[in-house]
């Protein structure tokens, strides 16, 4: 079997590393857009439910707030850290299911770009 093989000098295959760079640095500036984006639209969106729930009042919205950092400053260490804890879980679980859902048309986004802008062989 290992006559069979040919010995000899054959072509290295050449690694293109122009476009490999450029995929690279599109499809980062793309995810950091994405990251981005995300984030702000999940920590822009507590604040639309509370102006919408105040009536768009930023009066009764900042008393609201400060009754509620009243009885943050007033609760024992452990209601605290627990009151912690489920805005950090609430947080997390609210950025990943916003993620889950506008990945599709992410990655949709970046195949097209990656058509229409990175030369084909």
């Amino acid at each position: 079997m290992l006559d069979r093989i040919e010995h000899g000098n054959l072509p290295k295959p050449r690694i293109a590393i122009k476009p490999m760079v450029q995929g690279t640095c599109l499809v980062l500036i793309e995810a950091a857009g994405f990251a981005a984006s995300t984030l702000l639209i999940v920590l822009g969106l507590p604040l639309f439910v509370f102006l919408f729930l105040a009536g768009w009042d930023l009066a009764l919205l900042f008393a609201q707030l400060g009754n509620l950092a009243d009885h943050y400053a007033s609760a024992e260490p452990h209601a605290r850290i627990a009151f912690s804890r489920d805005l950090q879980v609430a947080f997390l679980v609210l950025a990943g299911g916003f993620t889950l859902l506008r990945l599709p048309s992410f990655i949709r986004r970046l195949c097209t770009k990656f058509e229409r802008e990175m030369p084909h062989d």
